[in-house]
């Protein structure tokens, strides 16, 4: 059924909560990346079915990632025009991993994941180029393009979990982004990436519309805080939230 016309019946308290919600999951995402370890639990422990459930998060998720991108790109530390073909790749990567999703299984990935997650966790920790410095890159920016773009943007598509501590993980470590300039250019590729995938789940009317559109309120105004304290401190905010997120993201993945 297109576009999306799923309704289920939520009380106004439980949609003042949802609110809440993605508040706290765009104030997480817009410095770690991984709100969605706290929207999407609450949606299936309110009992909207998995589908849906993923379907409305991905909505929500967007307009945070979106509040957050625009607010780095007005302060300065995002650059399209050197973006703008890895956005491209993004995209493309993410359109054939969501529908390559629903031909093949994503076990392998679920086993997989979570030790890529603490090694990234490991990096963040260790690295000396992980901090308000920029520092020599290692690839060129082509094969950024469409090795990082497009590989992570299939992954965002297929699977999902840790996209944007993916994508911080290499600006830091190929291209030499310092902190603050790597999260900010990380959004932009994460919004493709999620928003190519949601027009699918949009296309077979699986979202939430009540549920989604509160979140998603919450979520522009939480981005919107935690994109500017990323400006202001930088590395010192960022590198141990990015840590954080990435071990809880592995044990999540481990224990389901």
């Amino acid at each position: 059924m297109p576009f999306g016309d799923s309704i289920i019946e939520l009380s106004l308290q439980l949609l003042a909560l949802l609110a809440l919600v993605g508040f706290s999951a765009g104030f997480v995402s817009s410095i770690a990346g991984a709100g969605g370890l706290i929207a999407l639990p609450v949606l299936l422990s309110i009992g909207i079915p998995p589908i849906n459930a993923l379907a409305t998060n991905k909505f929500q998720s967007v307009f945070g990632t979106l509040s957050s991108t625009i607010n780095y790109f007005r302060k300065g530390h995002i650059d399209f025009s050197r973006l703008y073909p890895a956005l491209l790749c993004a995209g493309v990567g993410a359109a054939v991993g969501t529908f390559a999703v629903q031909n093949m299984s994503a076990d392998f990935l679920q086993r997989l994941i979570p030790f890529l997650l603490i090694g990234i966790a490991v990096y963040f920790w260790f690295s000396p180029r992980v901090d308000d410095h920029d520092s020599h890159p290692r690839i060129s920016q082509g094969k950024f393009n469409w090795t990082v773009g497009g590989g992570i943007g299939f992954y965002g598509g297929f699977f999902g979990p840790g996209i944007g501590s993916f994508f911080a993980f290499a600006f830091t470590s190929l291209l030499g982004y310092n902190m603050r300039r790597a999260t900010a250019n990380t959004k932009p590729l994460v919004l493709m990436t999620n928003t190519t995938s949601l027009v699918i789940f949009l296309w077979s009317g699986q979202v939430i519309w009540s549920a989604a559109i509160v979140m998603a309120l919450g979520q522009i105004i939480g981005a919107r805080l935690g994109s500017s304290m990323v400006i202001r401190r930088g590395a010192a905010l960022v590198r141990p939230a990015i840590i954080l997120a990435t071990i809880a993201m592995a044990v999540k993945l481990l224990l389901a």
